[in-house]
C-alpha cells in the first residue's frame, strides 16, 4: 500500500492511498482520500473521494513527531570516499523535523554554504512507540519506507566539529513521494538506489550494500533513544556523493519506492 499526504487548492493536507492506473501500469494516477492520519491511531477509513494526482500537491508523507535519525558511514565505499573507515558501533545524528519538505519542494542552500551535497538514502517510518527493540522484533515496530535526501552543508560538517547545522538546516531532507507499508524487511534490504542530478548518474547502489541493516541500526538507537510513531531512521548512503549548485534538480529513486525529485535554490 501507498500511503501519500496532499494537498488540493484550498483544502487542508490530508492522507490517502495512491492507485494504480486501470490498466495495470506503474504509473499511480489517483489517490482516495483517508480520514484521519494513519500514523496516529485510531480508525482511518476511506472518505469516498477521489482526485487525479495531477490535481493535486503531494506533500512530506509524514512530518516526524519528535525527530528524524541519520545514520553516518553505513555504506563502506561511502566511508572511504569521504577519507575514513565503517565507524565500529553505528555513527547516529539528529536531524530537526523542521529539516523536512516533500516532492518537487526546493532545497534551499543556505547563506554562507559552499558545498550543498545531496545523498540519496531509504528511510524507515517507524509505527509505534518503541524501545529496547530486539532485532527479531524490529519488523513489528515498522510502519513503512520512504525515499530521502539527506542534504549536508559539508564545509559546515567540516567546520563545525559537530553536525546539526550541516544536517539540520531548513529544507535539507526531502521525503516522499510516498510511504510504501507493504515492502518486508528483508525486500527493504535489496533495493536498488540511484541518484540522479540533472540527467547525470550520480550514485547507483543498493541496500543490500548497508554495513548494517536495517534491524541492527533500530535495535542499536532504541537501546538508549525512544522512538514515536511517525519518527524517521535514514539508513546511509551509497558511495557517490557530490555538490549540487542552484539550478540543478535532483532526482533520488529507489526500487519500488518511486522517485523523489527537487530543485536546489538559493535562500
Amino acid at each position: 500500500m501507498r500511503i501519500a499526504r496532499f494537498a488540493k487548492a484550498g483544502q487542508d493536507p490530508a492522507y490517502g492511498i495512491i492507485e494504480l492506473s486501470v490498466d495495470g501500469g506503474d504509473h499511480p494516477d489517483t489517490i482516495a482520500t483517508l480520514t484521519g492520519d494513519p500514523l496516529a491511531g485510531g480508525a482511518v477509513n476511506y472518505t469516498g473521494e477521489r482526485h487525479e494526482l495531477d490535481d493535486v500537491r503531494l506533500l512530506s508523507p509524514v512530518i516526524p513527531r519528535s525527530k528524524v535519525v541519520g545514520v553516518g558511514k553505513n555504506y563502506a565505499e561511502h566511508a572511504a570516499e569521504m577519507g575514513g573507515a565503517v565507524p565500529e558501533t553505528p555513527l547516529i545524528f539528529l536531524k530537526p523535523n523542521t529539516s523536512v519538505i516533500g516532492p518537487d519542494d526546493a532545497i534551499i542552500r543556505p547563506d554562507g554554504c559552499a558545498e550543498l551535497s545531496y545523498e540519496g538514502e531509504l528511510a524507515v517510518v517507524i509505527g509505534r512507540i518503541c524501545k529496547q527493540v530486539p532485532v527479531d522484533r524490529v519488523p513489528e515496530v515498522i510502519f513503512g519506507y520512504t525515499i530521502a535526501n539527506d542534504v549536508t552543508a559539508r564545509d559546515w560538517q567540516r567546520s563545525d566539529g559537530q553536525w546539526f547545522r550541516a544536517k539540520g538546516s531548513d529544507a535539507f531532507l526531502p521525503l516522499g513521494p510516498w510511504i510504501n507499508t507493504h515492502t518486508t524487511i528483508e525486500e527493504a534490504g535489496r533495493l536498488s538506489i540511484e541518484t540522479r542530478l540533472n540527467d547525470e548518474v550520480r550514485q547507483d547502489g543498493s541496500t543490500s550494500q548497508m554495513v548494517r541493516g536495517i534491524a541492527e541500526l533500530i535495535s542499536y538507537i532504541t537501546a538508549s533513544v525512544t522512538l514515536l510513531p511517525g519518527d524517521v531512521v535514514l539508513t546511509g548512503t551509497p558511495a557517490g556523493v557530490g555538490n549540487m549548485d542552484p539550478g540543478d534538480l535532483v532526482h533520488v529513486t529507489i526500487d519500488g519506492l518511486g522517485t523523489l525529485s527537487n530543485p536546489v535554490v538559493d535562500a
